[in-house]
């Protein structure tokens, strides 16, 4: 019995027509299409792309406490802005989980910061829309929540956050062939989608291996997050004083282009499994690159942004407090099995093989100084009760 492959049909007609017209179209394009089209793309149309039933895992969807470690490291932005009005900016806030966790941690553990912030969502999917509104209703009604363009926080003070949101951006694809520069298109055929390699001829391309300072090696092939430049370009802008805090995974850009990375890093995800081909399940797949961080502190930087830190997840969570916090939620569990599976559940936030190695914090500064921030407690400083481990 031949097995159906789940994929959005009017989607798959829709790229050829387009195709056909344009006698090919770049990868990022053909990227933008599968998961932003706003009838039939990945993230703009109802589909359970988070947690167990979806198709990948998020930090904020392991446990609540990602978030409620955030909110300590917000609540010293906050301190160190004079502790008055405060706006927290997410954008692609998914289902709204890390939105939840934060507030309910502030609203129990940091009260007063909690009555003078403001938690604006900037959001383009309407199926996300819908559920951030039914997830985060408590938190609405106590009116500190409401959704935003990114222009309609010009002058903001306070701390832009993402997670997991540069990441699905769309992305040229290039290779290094001959010593030249060639940029992947998608053109139809009788197999289906193919690519296709063309000369270069996007001089933005090559102004971005300019502004990180690294070339794609002979022979290797990487990705080109043209969007993510704009997206950092514009957050500088509307940021008046404050903070960007971006959590995703990535590296920087002399690890993103290294020798050995010689197919890149583009991946998709479909019901927790990953592949390399995204010229199947259209529209019903995820498909996502790792982000360059050097090209967002270099964009960040020419609109007034100073980098303050940048380290992995793990030492990010450390540093608010991880371990003290898991030893407390042990030793509230009374029931043995209950407390491992707790254990188990929260080292994915930390553990090298997992979320806590591959997945990076940046956060950057605008008219606030270098001050010490609390994330960036060094771990030889973390004191635990004896006997603890």
């Amino acid at each position: 019995m031949m097995t159906t492959v789940e994929e959005k049909q009017e989607l798959v007609e829709l790229l050829r027509e387009r195709i056909d017209a344009a006698g090919g179209i770049s990868f990022a394009e053909f990227m933008q299409q599968c998961l932003y089209h706003p009838d039939y793309g990945y993230y703009t149309t109802p589909r359970t792309r988070i947690g167990k039933e979806g198709d990948f895992f998020t930090s904020s969807s392991v446990h609540s406490l990602f978030g409620r470690l955030i909110s300590r490291q917000l609540e010293q932005m906050w301190q160190l802005l004079g502790e008055g009005e405060f706006t927290i900016a997410e954008q692609g806030a998914g289902e709204g989980h890390l939105c939840l966790d934060i507030l309910d941690a502030l609203a129990e553990e940091a009260p007063e910061f909690y009555q003078q912030l403001s938690y604006r969502i900037v959001e383009i999917s309407p199926d996300h829309q819908r559920g951030q509104a039914v997830n985060l209703q408590r938190h609405i009604d106590a009116g500190r929540i409401d959704w935003c363009t990114l222009s309609d926080l010009q002058g903001m003070q306070g701390c832009y956050l993402s997670n997991e949101l540069v990441d699905a951006f769309p992305v040229h694809l290039v290779d290094k062939d001959d010593d030249e520069l060639k940029e992947i298109f998608v053109i139809n055929s009788e197999k289906g989608f193919i690519e296709e390699v063309r000369p270069l001829n996007n001089p933005a391309i090559n102004d971005y291996f300019r502004l990180v300072g690294h070339e794609l090696l002979e022979g290797n092939r990487g990705e080109v997050n043209l969007q993510a430049l704009d997206w950092m370009q514009g957050v500088g802008k509307v940021l008046g004083r404050g903070f960007v805090l971006t959590i995703d995974y990535g590296y920087p850009a002399e690890e993103l282009f290294a020798p050995f990375r010689r197919n890149g890093t583009l991946l998709c995800y479909h019901k927790h499994q990953t592949n390399e081909n995204p010229f199947q399940r259209l529209g019903c797949q995820d498909i996502t690159a790792h982000i360059d961080f050097t090209a967002l502190q270099k964009v960040g930087e020419q609109q007034g942004l100073t980098p303050l830190y940048f380290d992995q997840q793990y030492r990010f969570l450390l540093g608010l407090g991880f371990l003290e916090s898991l030893i407390e939620l042990q030793m509230r569990e009374t029931d043995p099995q209950r407390a491992q599976a707790l254990r188990m559940t929260l080292k994915n936030l930390v553990m090298p093989d997992g979320m806590g190695d591959s997945f990076k914090v940046l956060v950057q500064g605008k008219g606030v100084g270098t001050p010490e921030l609390l994330c960036a407690r060094r771990i030889q400083d973390i004191s635990l009760p004896p006997g603890t481990f």
